[in-house]
């Protein structure tokens, strides 16, 4: 169908101007529960383009900054699931657009991860954890459930050294603990916490 509306409106997608970013395997959460298989891509325009909004998937539209979208996600303003709030934040590592676009270029090459987090349910709260992480199981099994712990959150940020998780303190508040360096030469966000003004 989308080739031969390209072809009624005799156009042809600049599919070359994508940029392949990331991957992301939702987590287990329930039994019977929706999974996604999602890919990331970046585009970098001189504007912004037009939005259709058809009130089912896009109900509206916003183009902010990193550094906004994460205000507006703490300020609960928005909602990012984690994996749209970790692509944020690793997006604010770049100070301009130019940056961003140069890099996608340098990097063209490299091998994409392929993530699926694992979640650490602990005594009050919840952990996702990702490869890398000192407490992250390369072990079919967690497809299909999740970890747990009687140990509180607190404590088990205490214990190992590499990390590569997000602790989920509610729906609008997550903070980021990356120390582990990607194999693949991407980058990756920087170690995030929020306030305890926040908590």
């Amino acid at each position: 169908h989308f080739l031969r509306l390209c072809e009624h409106l005799d156009c042809t997608p600049d599919i070359w101007a994508l940029h392949d970013w990331s991957t992301w395997l939702t987590p287990f959460f329930r039994p019977g529960g929706r999974r996604f298989d999602t890919a990331f891509y970046l585009c970098c325009l001189r504007e912004p383009p037009p939005v259709c909004l058809d009130m089912a998937e896009v109900v509206s539209s916003q183009w902010s900054s990193p550094s906004e979208a994460t205000e507006s996600f703490l300020s609960k303003e928005i909602w990012l699931a984690p994996p749209q709030f970790y692509e944020i934040r690793r997006l604010a590592n770049f100070a301009s657009l130019s940056d961003l676009y140069t890099f996608c270029l340098d990097h063209a090459l490299e091998e994409r991860e392929r993530w699926m987090p694992i979640t650490l349910l602990t005594a009050n709260g919840a952990i996702q954890l990702l490869p890398g992480d000192d407490l992250y199981l390369e072990d079919s099994d967690y497809l299909e459930k999740n970890l747990s712990t009687e140990k509180n959150t607190a404590e088990i940020m205490q214990e190992g050294k590499t990390f590569h998780r997000m602790v989920l303190h509610n729906r609008h508040l997550y903070s980021l603990h990356v120390t582990f360096q990607s194999k693949y030469k991407h980058i990756y966000p920087k170690t995030y916490v929020v306030s305890e003004s926040r908590l």
